[in-house]
């Protein structure tokens, strides 16, 4: 079954690792397998702040950069022996190991949504832990 997708003027998507923008509406249908991000999925560089986005885009970039999957790997593998170290929570703990499952499994886009959720953690774990402004 084909995968139909339909593009705003500006928003972007990677397929197989090119990234694409619209110029103008537009719509998509993708006939066979393909490595898909659509750009509410995409993360740059500069946006990986914090430990778990730093997860998300070596896990993003594991996903859609098949030649350089091996030290995308790598980098995941060092990412969640860190958070696994520095996680209190039993839930976040949890989380990140079924990431690493998956991410053993090659599953990485299906590790992205896990990945989200650990974000989602962290910033409201970081956001307890900062004073209140006066």
């Amino acid at each position: 079954m084909p995968l139909r997708i339909s593009m705003k003027d500006g928003e972007e998507i990677i397929i197989n690792g090119a990234l694409i923008r619209a110029t103008g509406r537009v719509s998509l249908e993708i006939k066979n397998a393909a490595t898909v991000l659509r750009g509410k999925e995409l993360m740059r560089v500069e946006e990986a702040t914090t430990p778990a986005r730093r997860l998300y885009l070596a896990c993003m970039m594991a996903y859609v950069d098949g030649e350089g999957r091996p030290a995308h790997q790598e980098s995941l593998v060092e990412l969640i022996r860190d958070l696994l170290d520095a996680l209190q929570s039993q839930a976040a703990r949890n989380c990140l190991i079924i990431i690493a499952q998956k991410v053993a499994c090659g599953e990485f886009y299906k590790a992205l949504s896990d990945c989200r959720w650990l974000i989602s953690y962290e910033a409201k774990a970081l956001a307890r832990d900062l004073p209140e402004a006066v």
